[in-house]
């Protein structure tokens, strides 16, 4: 089994995503993972702001939080990120975490495979194209790892409206207990 770490990246107090992120986590708990959660909420992620003295001594300039969540993404073996859409992309501080990672890109990384759960109001099967898309535009600058699988979960838009979605929950399950 791996060593899976879950970046959580909704800014919301009791939000869909992390509601699925929870049933998620407990999957891939009863999988035999072990698993690690971060949430974005209350961490300090300054913008990247593209020096490329990370690429010459892989530790980034600036000191915040993203310098030991890169640390931890470093050394885990599979990556799950969960982000709500907004205007049918990822969220804003996904986006700059991700960014944050550039130290990562030369080192000894162990993560092969990435994954992603996503959440949106709207219900249709390309909602979340932009989002996955742009995960695996990062992916694609680590040639050992894979993006190893997405899931959507639309049609929930009020804030804790997942506690409802026995469906949504369930898939949230199957999806961490799939890990691999």
């Amino acid at each position: 089994m791996s060593n899976v770490l879950v970046i959580s990246t909704s800014l919301r107090a009791k939000s869909n995503s992390d509601l699925l992120t929870e049933r998620l986590i407990a999957g891939a708990k009863d999988a035999g993972h072990e698993v690690e959660h971060i949430s974005l909420k209350g961490k300090d992620l300054n913008f990247c702001i593209g020096c490329l003295s990370c690429q010459k001594t892989q530790k980034c300039a600036l000191k915040d939080d993203a310098v030991w969540i890169a640390e931890k993404v470093k050394n885990a073996d599979t990556l799950v990120f969960t982000t709500p859409i907004y205007y049918y992309e990822m969220s804003g501080q996904m986006k700059t975490l991700l960014d944050r990672m550039n130290p990562l890109y030369p080192s000894d990384y162990k993560f092969r495979k990435v994954y992603m759960l996503s959440v949106a109001t709207e219900d249709e099967e390309y909602v979340p194209e932009k989002a996955v898309s742009g995960l695996q535009g990062w992916v694609d600058c680590f040639e050992k790892a894979e993006l190893a699988g997405s899931l959507f979960c639309g049609g929930i838009s009020d804030p804790g409206e997942a506690s409802g979605k026995n469906e949504e929950q369930v898939e949230a399950y199957e999806f961490g207990k799939a890990l691999e």
